[in-house]
């Protein structure tokens, strides 16, 4: 059988690079204990130069721009190397929230109101709460991790906000109160569910990776068809993104009464944080797969599709 080397992508150039650091040195140890690997830090919009699509098979843990959002994948495409994960086309589409939610919403999925805007022709305040009301989340719309969330309860704050924008595309949505949750995807099949609840009441950079800052629910502590609703809106999303091998599907659970169990989709993450504590692992474990394990069944669809196109070497 024709074996390759695992090489696991980590760092990259966004803003995300401390947290790729993190998902590939942990990724790259869970590997090791079932395939040979090398873990590759990268510091430059590039591949690393001896990548050899005869022996390798690459995972890569970028985060962010250039890593997830079709960079990366077109570059392997071009060099006819095999990776873990979503081809070019779905990782650039999921990557761009708007998009995701029109995909979504074209399937059936409820999704919130916004608006998207480059910084060159942002819209005042006045704008954004005539059509949006005064509770809005200002984000980019085309990154992770909550890098630039801004939460906004009245126009003043959301006018802060609005002035701070210099550069890039931005996403403008009602705020859903509600209940976040997370959901993995592997092989088309959601896993557990995860509920999140930040201290704070925001889920931003801070809370996501200051220990102690929110609280983790696996399995989320619903009923059983608010579950299977939940895992059924996440392998509707999945396929309509048209998403290959794995994936992340985040949404809110609205407690309005007036609205009670709707589902809005937040947006679905093709790279998520792959530390043993990150959400992704933690939806796994209430699938019965453990950190080894699920690293294993992640990078396996491309180990076949590595064999199935690379002659075995005598």
């Amino acid at each position: 059988m024709n074996n390759p080397v695992i090489t696991v992508l980590c760092g990259g150039t966004s803003a995300e690079r401390e947290v790729s650091l993190g998902s590939g040195r942990a990724s790259a140890l869970a590997l090791a204990r079932n395939f040979p690997t090398r873990l590759c830090e990268l510091s430059a919009d590039a591949l690393p130069a001896d990548l050899d699509p005869r022996r390798q098979v690459v995972f890569s843990t970028l985060h962010g721009t250039f890593g997830e959002d079709g960079g990366m994948q077109r570059l392997l495409d071009a060099a006819g190397v095999h990776y873990a994960g979503c081809d070019a086309a779905s990782s650039a589409f999921t990557m761009d929230k708007t998009r995701t939610k029109a995909a979504a919403a074209a399937r059936g999925l409820t999704v919130a109101k916004g608006l998207t805007f480059a910084s060159s022709t942002k819209p005042t305040a006045e704008a954004v709460t005539a059509t949006l009301g005064d509770q809005v989340v200002v984000k980019p719309n085309d990154q992770g991790s909550s890098v630039g969330l801004t939460l906004a309860g009245d126009g003043s704050t959301l006018a802060t906000a609005l002035a701070g924008i210099t550069a890039g595309n931005w996403l403008i949505e009602e705020r859903i109160a509600g209940r976040e949750l997370s959901v993995g995807v592997l092989q088309g099949r959601a896993m557990g569910v995860v509920e999140i609840r930040p201290k704070s009441g925001v889920y931003d950079y801070t809370s996501k990776y200051t220990k102690g800052l929110t609280e983790y629910f696996a399995p989320a502590p619903l009923d059983p068809a608010t579950t299977q609703m939940v895992q059924a809106a996440a392998e509707t999303a999945f396929a309509a993104c048209g998403c290959r091998d794995y994936a992340r599907v985040d949404f809110i659970l609205a407690v309005n009464n007036s609205v009670n169990n709707r589902l809005y989709l937040l947006e679905i993450n093709t790279l998520p944080g792959m530390k043993e504590t990150s959400l992704l692992p933690m939806s796994a474990r209430c699938a019965g797969l453990d950190f080894t394990a699920l690293v294993r069944e992640l990078v396996l669809p491309a180990v076949q599709r590595f064999r199935g196109s690379v002659p075995v070497q005598s």
